[in-house]
């Protein structure tokens, strides 16, 4: 492709006349594939990823990052109590409850997910 820029780029004596305008159209045409590509599809995550903890209750079991699988048992504005084990419970931050490793999780245990109706 850079090939093809350059060999598109006018020669040492001649005029390029329409080659500024051009070039902005490809540096729009390229910011808008890295929006759709790569920016907003982070932000798409990083909102679900909110919601998904902000739902979370007491009862719910998880998976932290570290891939810790817990039951919460207590909750407050940052942190998480989790048991882990009969009698064995640990204080976790709110930020390493991963979505994905939960549904996973569920996924792999079989039960539904909320809201869904099984027939």
């Amino acid at each position: 492709m850079l090939q093809q820029l350059l060999l598109m780029a006018p020669s040492g004596g001649q005029e390029g006349g329409g080659g500024g305008f051009s070039f902005f159209i490809f540096l729009g045409l390229f910011f808008l594939i890295i929006y759709f590509f790569m920016i907003r599809p982070q932000q798409k995550k990083a909102k679900d990823q909110k919601n998904f903890l902000s739902e979370l209750k007491k009862g719910d079991r998880v998976v932290t990052i570290g891939g810790v699988y817990g039951k919460i048992v207590d909750m407050n504005e940052e942190t998480y109590l989790l048991e882990v084990d009969q009698n064995v419970k640990i204080r976790v931050d709110k930020s390493v409850i991963s979505l994905d490793m939960t549904k996973a999780m569920l996924d792999r245990t079989g039960k539904s997910d909320k809201g869904k109706d099984s027939k």
